[in-house]
Protein backbone atom coordinates (compact mmCIF):
# COMPACT_ATOMS: atom_id res chain seq x y z
CA UNK A 1 0.00 0.00 0.00
CA UNK A 2 1.25 3.49 -0.86
CA UNK A 3 2.43 5.67 2.00
CA UNK A 4 1.27 9.23 2.50
CA UNK A 5 2.65 11.56 5.17
CA UNK A 6 0.48 14.11 6.96
CA UNK A 7 2.85 16.90 8.09
CA UNK A 8 1.46 17.08 11.63
CA UNK A 9 2.19 15.78 15.12
CA UNK A 10 -1.51 15.87 16.03
CA UNK A 11 -2.57 12.28 16.68
CA UNK A 12 -6.33 13.08 16.44
CA UNK A 13 -5.95 14.68 13.00
CA UNK A 14 -3.83 11.72 11.87
CA UNK A 15 -6.45 9.17 12.98
CA UNK A 16 -9.21 11.07 11.19
CA UNK A 17 -7.30 10.91 7.91
CA UNK A 18 -6.28 7.27 8.44
CA UNK A 19 -9.95 6.33 8.71
CA UNK A 20 -10.90 8.37 5.64
CA UNK A 21 -8.17 6.79 3.48
CA UNK A 22 -8.31 3.27 4.92
CA UNK A 23 -7.50 0.66 2.29
CA UNK A 24 -6.04 3.24 -0.13
CA UNK A 25 -3.05 4.70 1.71
CA UNK A 26 -1.00 4.04 4.79
CA UNK A 27 -1.13 7.45 6.49
CA UNK A 28 1.92 8.42 8.54
CA UNK A 29 2.63 11.58 10.54
CA UNK A 30 5.88 13.44 11.24
CA UNK A 31 6.69 11.34 14.32
CA UNK A 32 6.19 8.11 12.33
CA UNK A 33 8.88 9.14 9.81
CA UNK A 34 11.28 10.54 12.43
CA UNK A 35 10.86 14.19 11.43
CA UNK A 36 11.32 16.27 14.58
CA UNK A 37 12.20 19.56 12.87
CA UNK A 38 9.95 22.54 13.50
CA UNK A 39 9.29 23.32 9.83
CA UNK A 40 9.18 27.13 9.52
CA UNK A 41 5.94 28.75 8.36
CA UNK A 42 7.37 31.97 6.96
CA UNK A 43 5.14 32.50 3.90
CA UNK A 44 2.64 35.35 3.61
CA UNK A 45 -0.25 33.08 2.55
CA UNK A 46 -1.93 29.87 3.73
CA UNK A 47 -0.98 28.28 0.38
CA UNK A 48 2.65 29.24 0.93
CA UNK A 49 2.86 27.87 4.48
CA UNK A 50 1.14 24.59 3.59
CA UNK A 51 3.49 24.17 0.62
CA UNK A 52 6.58 24.90 2.75
CA UNK A 53 5.64 22.02 5.05
CA UNK A 54 4.63 19.47 2.38
CA UNK A 55 7.64 20.18 0.16
CA UNK A 56 10.05 19.96 3.12
CA UNK A 57 8.92 16.40 3.84
CA UNK A 58 8.83 15.42 0.16
CA UNK A 59 12.36 16.78 -0.35
CA UNK A 60 14.02 15.45 2.83
CA UNK A 61 12.20 12.13 3.22
CA UNK A 62 11.33 11.33 -0.41
CA UNK A 63 7.71 10.59 0.51
CA UNK A 64 4.43 11.99 -0.80
CA UNK A 65 3.10 14.40 1.80
CA UNK A 66 0.28 16.80 2.54
CA UNK A 67 0.15 19.70 4.96
CA UNK A 68 -2.46 22.27 5.89
CA UNK A 69 -2.48 25.85 7.06
CA UNK A 70 -5.56 27.56 8.45
CA UNK A 71 -6.65 30.81 9.93
CA UNK A 72 -9.37 33.30 10.66
CA UNK A 73 -9.92 36.25 8.33
CA UNK A 74 -12.02 39.17 9.61
CA UNK A 75 -13.34 41.55 6.96
CA UNK A 76 -13.27 44.71 9.13
CA UNK A 77 -9.63 44.03 10.13
CA UNK A 78 -8.38 43.76 6.51
CA UNK A 79 -8.54 39.94 6.81
CA UNK A 80 -6.42 39.84 9.97
CA UNK A 81 -5.32 37.73 11.79
CA UNK A 82 -4.96 35.56 8.65
CA UNK A 83 -1.68 33.61 8.51
CA UNK A 84 -0.82 35.02 11.94
CA UNK A 85 -3.93 33.51 13.56
CA UNK A 86 -2.01 31.19 15.91
CA UNK A 87 0.33 33.97 17.09
CA UNK A 88 -1.79 37.10 16.62
CA UNK A 89 -1.12 38.49 20.09
CA UNK A 90 2.63 37.77 19.73
CA UNK A 91 2.07 34.63 21.77
CA UNK A 92 0.57 31.25 20.97
CA UNK A 93 -2.04 31.68 23.71
CA UNK A 94 -5.57 31.26 22.33
CA UNK A 95 -7.16 33.39 25.04
CA UNK A 96 -4.78 36.30 24.38
CA UNK A 97 -5.46 36.01 20.64
CA UNK A 98 -9.23 36.09 21.24
CA UNK A 99 -8.89 39.06 23.62
CA UNK A 100 -6.96 41.02 20.97
CA UNK A 101 -9.60 40.30 18.31
CA UNK A 102 -12.43 41.34 20.64
CA UNK A 103 -10.55 44.49 21.60
CA UNK A 104 -9.98 45.44 17.94
CA UNK A 105 -13.61 44.61 17.07
CA UNK A 106 -15.05 46.62 19.97
CA UNK A 107 -17.79 48.87 18.54
CA UNK A 108 -17.28 47.58 14.97
CA UNK A 109 -20.59 46.86 13.22
CA UNK A 110 -19.26 44.70 10.39
CA UNK A 111 -18.69 41.34 12.11
CA UNK A 112 -18.20 39.26 8.92
CA UNK A 113 -15.43 36.68 9.09
CA UNK A 114 -14.35 33.40 7.57
CA UNK A 115 -12.18 30.46 8.49
CA UNK A 116 -9.97 29.23 5.67
CA UNK A 117 -7.85 26.09 5.26
CA UNK A 118 -5.50 25.32 2.40
CA UNK A 119 -4.03 21.85 1.95
CA UNK A 120 -0.91 21.32 -0.12
CA UNK A 121 -0.50 17.77 -1.40
CA UNK A 122 2.98 17.08 -2.76
CA UNK A 123 2.57 13.94 -4.85
CA UNK A 124 5.04 12.60 -7.42
CA UNK A 125 6.82 15.96 -7.43
CA UNK A 126 3.62 17.92 -8.16
CA UNK A 127 1.84 20.31 -5.80
CA UNK A 128 -1.96 20.06 -5.64
CA UNK A 129 -3.87 22.66 -3.58
CA UNK A 130 -7.27 22.21 -1.94
CA UNK A 131 -9.17 25.00 -0.20
CA UNK A 132 -11.98 24.99 2.33
CA UNK A 133 -13.81 28.11 3.54
CA UNK A 134 -16.66 28.64 5.99
CA UNK A 135 -18.19 32.08 6.44
CA UNK A 136 -19.66 33.46 9.61
CA UNK A 137 -19.41 36.31 12.08
CA UNK A 138 -17.48 37.33 15.18
CA UNK A 139 -19.47 37.35 18.42
CA UNK A 140 -18.98 40.17 20.91
CA UNK A 141 -18.21 37.69 23.71
CA UNK A 142 -17.06 34.10 24.17
CA UNK A 143 -19.59 31.29 24.10
CA UNK A 144 -18.97 27.55 24.48
CA UNK A 145 -16.15 25.41 25.84
CA UNK A 146 -15.56 22.91 23.02
CA UNK A 147 -13.14 23.29 20.12
CA UNK A 148 -10.00 25.40 20.19
CA UNK A 149 -8.50 28.66 18.96
CA UNK A 150 -11.10 31.23 17.93
CA UNK A 151 -14.01 28.76 18.08
CA UNK A 152 -15.71 30.49 21.08
CA UNK A 153 -16.19 33.75 19.11
CA UNK A 154 -16.91 32.38 15.61
CA UNK A 155 -20.54 31.77 14.67
CA UNK A 156 -20.89 30.04 11.28
CA UNK A 157 -23.56 31.35 8.91
CA UNK A 158 -26.86 29.50 9.25
CA UNK A 159 -26.26 28.65 12.93
CA UNK A 160 -27.10 30.48 16.14
CA UNK A 161 -24.22 28.86 18.08
CA UNK A 162 -20.45 29.19 17.91
CA UNK A 163 -18.01 26.47 16.82
CA UNK A 164 -17.18 26.05 20.53
CA UNK A 165 -20.83 25.19 21.29
CA UNK A 166 -21.03 22.53 18.56
CA UNK A 167 -20.46 18.83 18.96
CA UNK A 168 -17.15 17.92 17.30
CA UNK A 169 -18.95 15.52 14.94
CA UNK A 170 -21.12 18.39 13.67
CA UNK A 171 -18.24 20.84 13.36
CA UNK A 172 -16.19 18.23 11.46
CA UNK A 173 -18.90 18.05 8.78
CA UNK A 174 -18.98 21.78 8.01
CA UNK A 175 -15.59 23.21 9.04
CA UNK A 176 -13.09 24.79 6.67
CA UNK A 177 -10.63 21.94 7.35
CA UNK A 178 -13.30 19.30 6.69
CA UNK A 179 -14.22 20.92 3.35
CA UNK A 180 -10.58 21.06 2.19
CA UNK A 181 -10.00 17.47 3.33
CA UNK A 182 -13.09 16.23 1.48
CA UNK A 183 -11.69 17.73 -1.74
CA UNK A 184 -8.27 16.14 -1.21
CA UNK A 185 -9.73 12.74 -0.27
CA UNK A 186 -11.94 12.75 -3.39
CA UNK A 187 -8.84 13.56 -5.47
CA UNK A 188 -6.81 10.75 -3.84
CA UNK A 189 -9.61 8.19 -4.23
CA UNK A 190 -9.90 9.14 -7.89
CA UNK A 191 -6.13 8.79 -8.33
CA UNK A 192 -6.08 5.40 -6.59
CA UNK A 193 -8.84 3.97 -8.76
CA UNK A 194 -7.76 5.55 -12.07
Amino acid sequence: MKQLVFATNNQHKTEEIRMALEGLYEVLNLEDIGCFVDIPETAATFEGNATLKSSYVAEHFRLDCFADDSGLEIEALNNEPGVYSARYSCSRDSQENINLVLQKMNGVENRKARFKTVISLMQNGQNHLFEGVITGSIRTELSGAKGFGYDPIFQPDGYNITFAEMEMSEKNKISHRALALQKMIAFLRNEATA
